[in-house]
């Protein structure tokens, strides 16, 4: 058998996609660092049994946050995938998320990592498609209820700064007026115009990367189409379960930063811990528009600036290297372990999938 390494989308892939958001990340810290570095705000970081189980708890939060999307790929593909395809398909998903720009993120490819896995490229297209529904669905749902549970004073009044003057608040009002956009699209795609799906597909596969496959997207058409409607056929159930997995995964996520937070610092009750929870969904809604890979850098800022002054201490000397020092910890649990564990996937994947021939001579 020919190699099909001319039809692999990664046979360009250099080290430098893993170590520049890398680099950018840990620059910005140092950055941060440099211009705030209080040496005398280390004495706050003393860790406790407690903070110590509260630190795995963090871990647990991102375990959680992966089986849930795992769990929920089983349930799109009404578990033809087996657990191990699964891992591989969400791990290699974050990898690529974390390499590309967050406004890009690894859905397009996604589709290819589905294909690969064993199913057609249609129906590939339509669970990544719908994948991407039910994410976009969890924070077109969950902004307004945290801007009601909240109060919008409360969610983006920082630095003494008033809600509507706030460049946090707009920013976030951009990116989820993009969410809404994105999730009106693909309903309309998958439940309402299928054609219109198929074209949006054509659209994504015009991607340098991804231009090679657009005949075959083209070619593929009724398969896409004929899979939207079979999901559109699916019980309230079918739905209710895979966007109960969504829900699971987000949420685990976002509980990240309460348990980093409350390892180091004592969080008094139950509404400052949901307002840090609330903050960091709108922080992720910001990072929509960020431009560097899997938003380094900025998320780092964000985080800083924008959770920086919940963090609980009686005087606000040495807040931002604080700040800063949780940030780097949040990156530590929540990103940089995407890039390894994909980096170690990857390349055994490449050969599996697409140079099948030099193993079976």
């Amino acid at each position: 058998m020919v190699s099909d390494k001319s039809q692999n989308p990664f046979h360009g892939i250099r080290p430098s996609k893993i170590i520049f958001p890398i680099m950018i990340g840990l620059g910005v810290v140092a950055w941060m660092f440099w211009k705030d570095f209080d040496p005398d705000a280390l004495r706050h970081f003393q860790l406790t049994s407690f903070g110590t189980a509260l630190l795995i708890t963090a871990l647990a939060c991102m375990l959680v946050r992966d089986l849930g999307y795992i769990i929920r790929i089983r349930i799109l593909t009404d578990n033809k995938f087996t657990w191990l395809q699964a891992f591989r398909i969400i791990m290699l998903w974050e990898f690529t998320s974390a390499v590309t720009p967050s406004a890009v993120g690894g859905t397009s490819v996604a589709i290819l990592f589905v294909n690969r896995e064993g199913l057609s490229l249609g129906k590939s297209s339509a669970v990544v498609m719908a994948t991407s529904f039910l994410d976009e669905m969890y924070f077109v749902l969950m902004f307004p209820i945290l801007i009601l549970a909240v109060h919008p004073q409360k969610l983006f009044q920082t630095g003494g700064t008033d809600t509507f003057q706030n460049e946090f608040f707009w920013v976030a009002v951009i990116g989820y007026s993009v969410k809404v956009v994105y999730l009106a699209v693909l309903s309309y795609g998958l439940f309402i115009n299928p054609r219109g799906l198929k074209w949006l597909l054509l659209q994504i596969f015009r991607l340098p990367m991804l231009r090679r496959w657009r005949h075959a997207i083209n070619d593929a058409g009724y398969d896409i189409i004929n899979s939207s409607r079979e999901l559109l056929r699916k019980p309230f159930r079918f739905w209710a379960k895979a966007f109960g997995a969504t829900f699971l995964s987000w949420t685990a996520r976002y509980w990240v930063v309460n348990a980093l937070v409350a390892a180091f610092f004592w969080i008094p009750g139950f509404k400052e811990h949901f307002l840090i929870f609330a903050r960091q969904l709108v922080m992720w809604i910001m990072q929509l528009i960020s431009p560097t890979p899997g938003g380094s850098g900025f998320a780092e800022y964000i985080f800083t600036r924008y959770l920086g002054d919940l963090i609980p201490l009686d005087s606000p000397e040495g807040l931002a290297a604080i700040a800063i020092s949780l940030a780097f910890l949040w990156r530590l649990i929540s990103y940089y372990p995407y890039l390894f564990v994909g980096a170690v996937i990857l390349p055994k994947w490449i050969r599996d999938k697409f140079m099948p021939a030099s193993s079976s001579r």
